[in-house]
């Protein structure tokens, strides 16, 4: 019988140690080996910000999973996978229709079942993004020499955005502006520049604009007087499209909800990837003024984790010099770390076995 070795929230701000039996592997499933699961301010806002999990506590989270297939398809057992942070069922009308983003069924470890912060989980195997080639968890990958454990904050931190970019419809030459660009942000700037768009980055940090600017992006304080206005001049200056802007929230405040939403133009699409349990006054008629469109950013169909997968092994989307990897038994003191501000770039926890 295969044992689980991690932690689980038993209540909000309490997180214990747990080792349990797994039991037997529910049909359709895989048991994965966890090789790194990467922490999101998700998991954060449910452990203290009183967020509700589906799934009642006490519950292992993390979501965002690396790690070898141990017990499933014969086709998967030995494969190096990602397991995406939203799984849906594949067979509902929703996702026969291509949207399975709001498939009613949908698998989201951490959340609808137990999470990556353990050794093992079990998740529905047909989502699962192979890892070609991939034997052991430290194995240097494709040309950025990346790791199957950095590779883990694929699903959600470099996926979601991903997503965002594909609902935009995002073309080279496109004026893409992304507001907030921390971890998901900063991701969101890497794939908007991949796919050929000029890039504009919004944030308060200047360590966080400077990253942007590396990257190639343009970037703005967002607490500058004439914010709108000194972007409308770059783009005109530039050459770049006046119109049709896509706009990248990703901050998952109030102020940069109400930033992005300012930055409203002609025929501009807004992609709200960032939470906030905030309210954000705005004048919807905005809308209707400029002929354009606003819509939100659920996770990423599974479908595209492939695509992911090869920007970054090619270094068009770099995630190793923004991940650090801890031991898993660090955990609270990650959580408590981060929820206070601190660790500059994204953490994966990495459990004993896969060290």
């Amino acid at each position: 019988m295969a044992v689980r070795n991690g932690w689980q929230m038993v209540a909000p701000k309490e997180m214990v140690p747990v080792r349990e039996e797994m039991g037997a592997l529910p049909a359709g499933y895989a048991r994965v080996r966890v090789a790194g699961c990467g922490v999101c301010h998700t998991d954060l806002g449910f452990f203290y910000e009183g967020v509700r999990t589906r799934h009642a506590l006490p519950l292992t989270l993390g979501h965002e999973i690396a790690g070898f297939v141990e017990e499933g398809p014969a086709e998967l057992v030995g494969q190096a996978v990602l397991v995406p942070a939203v799984i849906p069922c594949g067979q509902c009308e929703a996702c026969r229709d291509g949207v399975g983003g709001i498939c009613g069924k949908q698998i989201f470890p951490g959340n609808d079942v137990q999470g990556g912060f353990a050794d093992r989980v079990d998740v529905p195997a047909h989502g699962l993004c192979l890892v070609p080639g991939c034997t052991k968890a430290d194995q240097p990958l494709g040309a950025s020499g990346i790791t199957l454990r950095e590779l883990s904050v694929i699903a959600d931190a470099v996926s979601t955005p991903y997503q965002a970019v594909i609902h935009s419809g995002l073309r080279t030459g496109d004026t893409a502006i992304v507001v907030g660009c921390g971890g998901v942000g900063g991701y969101a700037v890497q794939i908007a520049l991949a796919f050929g768009a000029n890039v504009i980055a919004i944030d308060v940090r200047p360590e966080r604009l400077a990253a942007a600017a590396a990257a190639g992006a343009v970037t703005f304080d967002a607490k500058e007087a004439d914010l709108k206005k000194k972007v409308r001049a770059l783009v005109k200056e530039r050459g770049w499209r006046p119109e049709r802007w896509k706009i990248f929230e990703t901050s998952g405040s109030t102020p940069g909800q109400n930033t992005a939403w300012d930055l409203l133009g002609p025929g501009a699409m807004l992609l709200v990837v960032g939470f906030t349990r905030d309210a954000s006054p705005i004048r919807l008629s905005n809308l209707m003024a400029f002929d354009a469109t606003a819509r939100g950013v659920w996770g990423c169909l599974p479908e595209h984790y492939p695509a992911i997968l090869q920007l970054a092994l090619d270094g068009k989307v770099d995630i190793r010099s923004q991940t650090e990897l801890r031991p898993l038994s660090e955990l609270p003191t990650v959580f408590e770390t981060l929820h206070h501000g601190g660790l500059p770039r994204r953490v994966v926890l990495v459990p004993p076995e896969s060290l």
